[in-house]
């Protein structure tokens, strides 16, 4: 038992787990702040647009069933836009890399010993 406390100890403090862990935190913040933007924004936006529609009450009647058009269309826009923000971001952290990697490394400085011997050369061709 105590082996397996510690295998799982090692998995659960690996850094992929706690990355993963606070990228499951933040993506649900984020789908907060773009679930009030499509709702508060983009919905009375879209109403304003087509006449005065709003999605958020569109209800379709079927029987005895109340089907939710309208919070289906808001969820279609939120991952829409939850999907254009994650490609941005993937895409401009991509750049960022290949930018970095396509950058050459300074040379390094010559030691001592070389910027000394480089002025004795100099010297001597110069006499």
């Amino acid at each position: 038992m105590k082996k397996f406390m510690e295998e799982f100890k090692t998995f659960a403090l690996k850094g992929n787990v706690v990355d993963m862990a606070i990228g499951v935190i933040i993506g649900g913040a984020f789908t907060s702040i773009v679930n009030s933007l499509v709702n508060d924004i983009f919905t009375p936006l879209i109403g304003v647009i087509t006449g005065g529609w709003d999605f958020s009450n569109m209800v379709i009647t079927v029987g005895t069933a109340n089907v939710m058009v309208g919070s289906f269309i808001n969820a279609v826009i939120s991952f829409l836009i939850v999907a254009l923000c994650l490609f941005s971001l993937v895409k401009a952290m991509n750049k960022l890399i290949k930018k970095k990697e396509a950058e050459p490394a300074p040379a390094p400085a010559p030691s001592e010993d070389v910027v000394l011997l480089t002025e004795i050369r100099d010297l001597l061709k110069n006499k």
